[in-house]
């Protein structure tokens, strides 16, 4: 019986050529999506998940009541870790740490750019990185010592045996001795770094680390065993009230499971409310329809050549075969097509791999384990059973009796499911096109809007070595400035990318006292807002001819804010010392566009500012960058230079929505191709069976183009209809993604009926070529064939 069956399998696949190869591009097509996809999740679910500990590793967050609402904070104070582990009985361990700290590390005559942070003594106890030399417990134990990665180690020593108790220079600074070497931190590792030093070097000459008041570092929590983090949450939220003898009663820090953040780490108003989970559950929905579209195809074509299998079924139900034996067959049909098509997936996805991960940034390899091929074989078999479901059922349940005598005729509601499933195939391609338009126009606008200041042109230079002192940073700035190509040059303290540093401590007249919202501080040096175009709205900017030092200027919304009316020479306090306003900058986007303009102070403060930021020329760019190099490497000897541009700064911003752009397109794409084979392939079939009255209305002088549209006809309304459906669908979908967004590109009507119109004229295309090939058959062939 077995064998029969595959002897019929291989017989019907020869037989319905079109349909075979139409089945099996579409499922490959599906299939291969849904692997890479696949690949993906699986990546992004694996984030942080290595840690041994991951069920207890915790970090510290803040909610930050403001009269706007809560602001969720991952900065706090530098003395929370080691108060921590003595105070809270549930800690096990905890620690602060700073953020990355880029250096440069010099071996002699060698210098190395690394990237690492400062952290509590007990940091390897908590998180499951390799210690390759070294004792785990003593590693991070004097304050000088310095642990690195065994890629570091490479780098500057060419081997990582016998490195430890090896001195190295820090910025040419300090000498700290390596005190272990870690294995390189995992590709599923948010914390990358090439070197740990300890938090006792870093408070150095750092007073506001000793004030609970202050927020820069991170704080992480190992809970012991069966510690209740609920109840731990509820003693802990009015921490730092307590520390700071409730002057800071509106920071209500909370323990977040380390391993959550990646994927959840969006807050609104104190809540979490998603984050990087969202575009998982989006890819793997997507997979999932762009699989359920293959499967249409499968079950509309072997429904739609039903006609053409009838006497089989008719005969093997004659001769006893029962409904049960027949489902099974065409069962196995499909499951065989779908396994046919992994193999095919497989193949195309091992190709598209490396394209696939240049867009989304990762570093998949196609490699599977025992679990990934049981689940990717799971995925296949639910596919081929469910294309295969509808026409095993069909198929099966045709009477022998009348089929045999030719009585079979399609029923109304066959004709009206198959146009249903068409309809839901053009329904979901054309919601992925306006997708992709959307998330384009919004990148383009997010690109091109005017944030407030200039962004083309200008670099940023970490200002680091011997220009850190005030006299030779304005030394520097003057060569620079010398440079042919360098329009302007002068230093911030800020990134333009984020939020940097904020401060609750102005005061103004009618204030309410129990206020907290956070002003963003950016220091700023003379001709700062002249190099990057900061407009004024009133007043005036720095200038270094003048004591401005004791002198503020405020964005907009934060005159908005407080509330004062003609604020230039009017006196606020910061920090207790009085300020005089002496002008409003016009509002500028300091943040993504994810987020508004909040209240921001620019103060004169050269000391504290560290990005040398530079105005280049339009012309000769590479030629100027390379005199600033040279004249950065006569100041700084022995430090390596680099630089960034700000406008590619601006757009990292985006990174996530770009990538979903580019995927985008192809899965809309797919998701087109997948549903014109189908409709290919229902027209070939239809043509088939309405050949003998192609022939008689050609006998009766009807022409090629009246044929074609009586062939194109039923297909053309499907295909409305599925407009109709998708368009309102497709709104209301971009809509709230758009909501993402503070500031937003339009939803403007054009990019539906384009969406509509793109969906209609390639269902047209592929319907029209098959009925026209079909409207040009001899009519004396096609009555012969009837």
């Amino acid at each position: 019986m077995i064998k029969h069956n595959i002897l019929l399998l291989f017989r019907n696949f020869r037989r319905f050529k079109t349909t075979f190869f139409i089945n099996l591009v579409g499922l490959s097509a599906g299939l291969a999506c849904s692997l890479l996809i696949y690949f993906w999740v699986n990546d992004e679910l694996q984030i942080d998940q290595f840690h041994e500990k991951k069920d207890r590793l915790y970090q510290v967050l803040e909610n930050r009541v403001r009269s706007s609402g809560i602001w969720t904070s991952y900065v706090t104070s530098g003395l929370l870790g080691e108060t921590l582990s003595g105070e809270m009985p549930e800690v096990e361990y905890a620690i602060s740490t700073s953020s990355d700290q880029a250096a440069t590390l010099t071996l002699g005559d060698k210098n190395m750019k690394a990237q690492g942070r400062f952290v509590g003594k007990d940091f390897f106890k908590m998180f499951s990185f390799s210690i390759l030399q070294g004792d785990v417990n003593k590693v991070l134990l004097d304050k000088n010592a310095l642990v690195i990665s065994d890629e570091l180690a490479l780098r500057l020593f060419n081997t990582t045996d016998n490195v430890v108790g090896r001195t190295v220079e820090y910025d040419h600074h300090d000498a700290y001795v390596i005190s272990g070497v870690f294995k390189k931190m995992p590709q599923q590792s948010t914390i990358q770094v090439d070197f740990l030093g300890t938090l006792e070097k870093y408070k150095d000459g750092k007073q506001w680390f000793q004030d609970w008041g202050n927020t820069a570092t991170l704080a992480y929590v190992l809970l012991k065993p069966n510690a209740d983090v609920a109840a731990f949450n509820a003693k802990f939220a009015s921490y730092i009230k307590t520390k700071t003898n409730g002057e800071d009663a509106h920071r209500m820090p909370f323990l977040k499971l380390f391993a959550r953040d990646y994927l959840h780490g969006h807050y609104e108003n104190g809540v979490e409310t998603g984050g990087r989970i969202t575009y998982v559950k989006l890819f793997s929905i997507i997979a999932a329809f762009i699989l359920v579209i293959a499967a249409i195809n499968f079950m509309n074509l072997s429904t739609a050549k039903a006609s053409r299998r009838m006497k089989e079924v008719g005969i093997k139900k004659a001769v006893g075969a029962g409904r049960k034996t027949l489902m099974v067959q065409y069962l196995g049909e499909s499951l065989f097509m779908s396994l046919l098509a992994l193999v095919l997936a497989i193949l195309a996805a091992d190709l598209i791999l490396p394209k696939f991960n240049e867009i989304t940034g990762k570093h998949i390899a196609l490699h599977l384990d025992a679990i990934a091929a049981l689940q990717l074989l799971g995925i296949t078999a639910v596919t081929g059973l469910l294309a295969g479901s509808y026409p095993a059922v069909y198929l099966s349940g045709f009477d022998p009796a009348t089929v045999l005598k030719g009585q079979f005729s399609t029923s109304l509601g066959e004709q009206w499911a198959r146009k249903g499933l068409v309809i839901f195939q053009f329904t979901i391609s054309i919601i992925f096109i306006v997708s992709v338009v959307v998330v384009y126009k919004q990148i383009e606008f997010v690109q091109s809007r005017d944030l407030g200041y200039h962004k083309e042109n200008v670099i940023f230079v970490p200002r680091e070595g011997n220009i850190w002192t005030d006299a030779s940073l304005e030394t520097f700035l003057t060569e620079i400035k010398a440079i042919p190509g360098v329009v302007n040059a002068s230093s911030l303290g800020h990134g333009l990318t984020g939020r940097n540093s904020g401060t609750t401590g102005v005061e103004w007249p009618g204030k309410n006292p129990s206020d907290k919202t956070a002003f963003e501080v950016m220091t700023v040096n003379g001709g700062l807002m002249e190099t990057l175009g900061f407009e004024m709205k009133a007043g005036r900017a720095f200038s270094k001819d003048l004591t401005d030092t004791a002198r503020i200027i405020f964005n907009e919304a934060a005159i908005r804010f407080m509330g004062i009316e003609d604020p230039v020479g009017k006196v606020v306090k910061v920090w207790g010392s009085n300020m005089e306003i002496i002008g409003v900058a016009k509002d500028f986007n300091f943040e993504s566009l994810h987020e508004t303009v909040k209240p921001l102070f620019l103060r004169m403060y050269p000391g504290n500012t560290w990005h040398i930021v530079i105005k280049l020329a339009q012309e000769h760019q590479h030629e100027t960058i390379q005199r600033i190099e040279e004249t950065f490497r006569k100041v700084n000897p022995g430090f390596i230079f680099e630089y960034s541009f700000l406008d590619q700064n601006q757009q990292s911003l985006y990174a996530a929505e770009q990538r979903v752009a580019v995927l985008s397109r192809y899965f809309a794409g797919l998701a087109i191709l997948i549903s014109c084979l189908g409709l290919f392939g229902l027209v070939s079939f239809t043509a088939e069976r309405r050949l003998k009255e192609i022939g008689i209305r050609k006998v009766l002088g009807s022409g090629v183009f009246r044929i074609v549209l009586l062939l194109s006809g039923d297909f053309t309304k499907t295909v409305v209809i599925a407009i109709l459906l998708a368009l309102p669908l497709s709104y209301f979908l971009s809509h709230r993604w758009l909501e993402g967004f503070a500031y937003k590109t339009p939803l403007e009507w054009w990019y539906f009926v384009a969406a509509g119109l793109i969906a209609l004229c390639i269902a047209w295309l592929t319907v029209s070529l098959q009925a026209f090939k079909a409207a040009r058959i001899n009519p004396v062939k096609c009555l012969k064939e009837q």
